[in-house]
């Protein structure tokens, strides 16, 4: 594919196919992104990409096979192949004892293929051959193009301004045959659009190249056709305009690469090797062919091979790509660790828990490749446009070579002001613009644990004035601490560890709050504790039967509560006292805190211009309390599901776009219903289906997220003007419009060669975005 209109075919082509749902096509990956129904045969769908013209990656393995003895063992292992996601077919022959597969090698890798014939019940072997049909590089074929166009050029022009021989026009003939050869590709795409009525920029590098080829042929066969004046060749035209064309082609293959180079990084953090721990022996094995359930023994230093939990001993864990916390954090027995993260001082024995693609890494970098595939809607304008754009410069290359011929010089006057029409109006640049920014701004924001789902989220992201944002978990702590001690007729800290005493061995948030307080003082032992359901506990601590609880259980004692105690609520606290025999002996308020980057994460969202609001179920006292402490001025509390839901909507009959921020989990559908739905994760806990965006260290990722998308979208807009305004610009100079003022014609080299640089403005300018800086620092992968 080299173009928007190569996308658009081949987006066509795949929905046309029986059981597409869904089609993507990503012109910077070189991928497309399928969800198919089930029962769908690939085969069936890859042959109605070749049949449009293009070559779909796919890769052959031969892998010897242990311990079949029969037709039934063949059957099992063709059966346990075939039901892999990305095998095309599979065949077992037991007489030689291999598995011959046809597979996808982008869905699925040789160790999943290993495994699945494990899991059969035989071994599969380690001499397996495997060969990818894929097309020669831009490379390949620029290192046979560019010498013999070189050539071609010092003999044809040369003599213009230096002491040289003309070079004979057969010589000059069979010098251009080799860079012709290197350009096939467009030739055999420009037949399969020409086929497909839908033109793209191989049409017309294939109409420059080879009419000016031919053309010159054509002159050197049977001059007496031409009038003198006509009897130019442009052989050497034909050739360098296909290396420069191969040069700007595969410079953008080179760039193209660097923009999914994050999600090569995130990759390439797993470790290829393993030691697996099995009937007590240890033994290495590739990362890759670990299954759930393997023991696997990590040294210090080592990076952890995949997903699992802690069996065996204690150590320092550096998570820091995917937390961006420095400080490694201390794992033992039952403490889960992710693939990639780096083991410290102790050996570990970890239980494998997912592997591959369900590993955490390997979903983060899914994400990446798949919002890399999304089209903003700015992108599906430009398909459209770039539909009929080929048609219309055909048009004028048409309109331009009648003109010249009827009221000009000539026929080699019309002949290289319509092959330079065709040249300069190559749509390659138009065709990346969007493609090229969005890679690399998603790379890019990965590294800064940010989580795109869907390329579409970026321009929403850019456009987005107002924030909605959910409280707990999402701006605060998400558990309560003890924030308020009021004592009456004793001393605070007494007051705290005769509370903390009853409530010992509770697993209330509330009463966590009390006892995490009341750490370094000595708690007396409490006997006869009870729990009063829905009001509190009660106890004997020290000979004194106690009572610790809210307002009911202070109501139903008779206690009296002072001004001071009962006004606890109202500043935001959650209040729980503490009385003995109708006496109140101490009032404490539980408070669920900020984050401490809560109200830096505001701020920058307000100096980037956003309305901020504060969006919660919980009462509107420690709504407005924590509001206050971050400097929010717009708070809606006590509002239920339903109701973030008709806030987001009101909002957004007032034409505003909403970001809406929650837990990913029961803010399902305001998530759904905002323009951006952003889930914050914690760790492994990913709610992946949340929303469009996961945050995956803290709220500080959104101000960098909006930032980084406002930069991408106005990249992208710069790449659309560079390459429309290119070509409006350059067009009318190509067809000759100064040439009546200026005696100037565009030379057709030097419109493949300003054709080419096009692309490459478009790509270097989209890789800006890989020096984005956020706002706030949270370190990156």
């Amino acid at each position: 594919m080299t173009c928007a209109a190569c996308v658009a075919r081949v987006e066509r082509a795949l929905r046309a196919a029986e059981g597409v749902a869904e089609a993507r096509v990503n012109l910077t990956t070189e991928e497309a992104f399928l969800r198919l129904a089930e029962g769908v045969d690939l085969k069936e769908v890859l042959k109605r990409v070749e049949e449009a013209g293009y070559t779909p990656v796919t890769a052959r393995a031969e892998i010897p096979v242990k311990g079949m003895t029969c037709a039934a063992c063949v059957a099992r292992v063709e059966r346990a192949l075939r039901a892999l996601p990305g095998v095309l077919s599979a065949q077992v022959n037991l007489a030689t004892e291999k598995a011959f597969v046809e597979y996808l090698p982008e869905t699925l890798s040789l160790a999943r293929i290993r495994q699945a014939i494990r899991e059969a019940g035989y071994e599969p072997l380690e001499t397996e051959e495997a060969s990818r049909k894929e097309a020669p590089t831009y490379r390949q074929d620029l290192l046979l193009a560019l010498p013999f166009a070189f050539l071609l050029l010092l003999l044809a022009m040369g003599p213009m301004a230096l002491p040289l021989p003309h070079a004979p026009p057969w010589l000059q003939a069979l010098l251009a045959l080799p860079p012709l050869y290197a350009g096939r590709r467009f030739f055999r795409q420009a037949l399969s659009e020409v086929r497909h009525r839908a033109l793209g920029m191989s049409t017309l590098v294939a109409l420059g190249a080879g009419s000016a080829y031919l053309y010159s042929f054509l002159v050197l066969l049977a001059p007496r056709l031409f009038p003198e004046a006509a009897r130019h060749l442009y052989f050497e035209a034909g050739a360098v305009i296909l290396a420069l064309i191969l040069l700007g082609k595969h410079l953008e293959e080179g760039a193209k690469g660097r923009a999914s180079e994050a999600i090569r990084r995130l990759l390439a953090l797993t470790p290829k090797r393993a030691r697996l721990l099995q009937d007590g022996e240890e033994k290495e094995l590739p990362a890759e062919a670990l299954i759930p359930g393997d023991l696997v023994r990590v040294l210090p230093g080592e990076r952890i091979p995949a997903d699992g939990v802690v069996v065996e001993g204690f150590s320092h864990v550096d998570e820091s790509m995917l937390t961006g916390e420095p400080i490694p954090k201390a794992k033992g027995p039952g403490d889960e660790v992710v693939g990639g993260a780096v083991n410290g001082e102790g050996a570990l024995l970890v239980r494998v828990v997912r592997v591959g693609e369900a590993t955490f890494l390997a979903q983060m970098a899914r994400m990446v490749e798949e919002a890399q595939g999304h089209k903003p809607q700015v992108q599906e304008v430009a398909d459209r446009i770039a539909a009929v754009f080929v048609p219309i410069v055909l048009g004028v290359a048409l309109l331009t070579f009648l003109g010249w011929l009827l009221l000009g010089p000539g026929l080699s006057h019309a002949f290289v002001a319509t092959l330079s029409v065709l040249l300069i109006a190559c749509p390659c640049a138009m065709g990346l613009a969007t493609p090229a920014a969005v890679a690399v701004a998603t790379g890019r924001a990965a590294q800064l644990g940010v989580l795109f789902r869907k390329g579409t989220a970026l321009e929403a992201l850019a456009r987005a004035d107002t924030a909605l944002l959910d409280k707990t978990g999402t701006l605060t702590l998400g558990r309560p601490v003890l924030a308020e001690v009021l004592p009456f007729g004793l001393e605070r800290e007494e007051a705290l560890r005769l509370a903390a005493a009853l409530e010992r061995g509770s697993e209330h948030p509330l009463a966590r709050a009390l006892l995490e307080a009341a750490q370094g003082l000595s708690l007396p032992q409490a006997e006869g504790v009870r729990a009063l359901p829905g009001e509190g506990v009660e106890g004997v601590v020290e000979g004194r039967r106690l009572f610790v609880g809210g307002p009911a259980l202070m109501e139903r004692l008779s206690v009296a509560l002072p001004q001071e105690a009962r006004a606890l609520p109202e500043g935001g606290f959650t209040p729980l006292y503490l009385a003995e025999e109708g006496r109140l002996l101490a009032a404490f308020g539980v408070f669920d805190p900020p984050k401490p980057e809560a109200k830096e994460a505001v701020a920058a969202l307000k100096a980037l211009g956003l309305r901020v609001v504060l969006l919660t179920g919980d009462h509107p006292a420690p709504a407005r309390k924590v509001a206050e402490a971050l400097g929010i001025g717009e708070v809606l509390a006590g509002v239920r599901p339903e109701g973030k839901l008709e806030a987001i909507r009101l909002l957004q009959g007032e034409g505003r776009k909403v970001v809406f921020v929650g837990d990913g989990i029961n803010d399902a559908a305001a998530l759904a219903q905002a323009d951006v739905g952003v889930a914050l994760a914690s760790g492994t806990d990913i709610a992946l289906e949340a929303g469009d965006v996961v945050l995956l260290r803290d709220l500080r990722g959104l101000p960098a997220a909006i930032l980084l998308a406002r930069k991408t979208l106005r990249t992208v807009y710069l790449n659309f003007f560079w390459a429309y305004a290119y070509n409006v610009l350059l067009i009318p100079v190509a067809a000759g419009a100064l040439y009546p003022f200026f005696g100037l014609l565009l030379n057709p080299m030097l419109a493949a060669a300003a054709m080419s640089l096009s692309s490459l403005f478009v790509l270097t300018n989209s890789l800006r975005l890989r020096g984005f800086r956020p706002p706030l620092a949270q370190g990156t992968v």
